[in-house]
């Protein structure tokens, strides 16, 4: 554990470095002795980095989350949150709240915690350190609490399932991000600034970005994540059928809208034809009608749902 938060406190120095105040003059003083503890810091973080990725045991809990607190962090680079209404934001909550709580896994680390991102890009994603991602134009693809919810459960799955544990340790991330640390290493024993290290370090943290959000997971963990997803929806009493009404509002759109899903999820008939296969395992009653007045007056005037 302490080996992987060391790597992710680095990270976070070398993206957003703090300011040290100079009104005692403290900064004048001894830039010096600051200046060789960094380099020191820098080199032990990342052999490090390189350990933790590389090592063959399991990555704890705690490590996990930082890693997925990292990506989290960058993919905000990319993407605005959604402000307009917070009701809306705390209403998702609510939904993966109750999808969570009636899981295997009701608690993680540090929780799971649901963004919207103010894109009309139809997409969804999440990090391993259960961060969920839903966009607006995703939201509004949804019409029912139901169909949101099935949208939550897919991401949950991928949690559960560790599909981002996967992705990250995958032999081409380990060795770009191993290759990376070897690159650093050597370019601060000969003394390269502060910048350029901190940039080859944002430049590896946005590539694994990419690799999580542009290229998304393989056919195989989709489908993996579309059953445990059913599960996940009759647990908590939403109709798991709703997975299916929403993947096909998603193939309805997917020509008017290239990209987002496009592009990280496999074709929505597909994903159909494998989640009909196992919908008769989970015969939950349709009581969504009970949920719609809630589901209106949280979303009404918000959202075009036909964007």
């Amino acid at each position: 554990m302490r080996v992987m938060l060391s790597c992710i406190t680095l990270c976070f120095m070398l993206l957003f470095p703090l300011t040290p105040g100079a009104a005692n003059g403290e900064q004048d003083r001894q830039p010096d002795r600051e200046l060789l503890f960094l380099q020191e810091d820098l080199d032990s973080g990342f052999a490090q980095m390189d350990q933790a990725l590389n090592r063959e045991e399991d990555l704890s809990p705690e490590e996990i989350y930082y890693l997925g607190r990292a990506v989290a962090a960058n993919i905000l680079e990319y993407y605005t949150p959604y402000r307009q209404n917070p009701a809306l934001t705390d209403y998702l909550n609510q939904i993966c709240g109750a999808l969570v709580l009636n899981s295997s896994k009701p608690v993680i680390f540090n929780g799971y915690h649901v963004l919207i991102l103010d894109s009309p890009e139809i997409n969804a994603f999440a990090t391993s350190g259960g961060h969920i991602f839903v966009t607006l134009g995703m939201v509004g693809a949804a019409d029912s609490e139901d169909a949101l919810a099935a949208v939550i459960a897919h991401e949950i799955a991928h949690i559960h399932l560790d599909h981002g544990v996967e992705l990250i340790q995958n032999m081409r991330l380990t060795q770009d991000l191993s290759a990376f640390g070897d690159r650093a290493a050597g370019i601060a024993g000969r003394g390269a600034s502060l910048e350029a290290r901190r940039n080859r370090f944002a430049g590896e943290v946005r590539a694994m970005v990419n690799a999580l959000v542009v290229e998304g997971y393989t056919q195989a963990q989709e489908f993996e994540a579309d059953s445990q997803a059913l599960a996940l929806l009759a647990a908590a009493g939403y109709n798991p059928a709703s997975l299916i009404e929403v993947l096909q509002v998603l193939e309805t759109k997917q020509g008017s809208h290239p990209g987002g899903f496009n592009k990280t999820h496999p074709a929505p008939a597909l994903r159909i034809a494998h989640v009909e296969g196992s919908l008769g395992n989970y015969p939950v009653s349709d009581t969504r009608t009970f949920r719609l007045p809630r589901y209106i007056q949280h979303t009404e005037g918000v959202i075009l749902k036909n964007p």
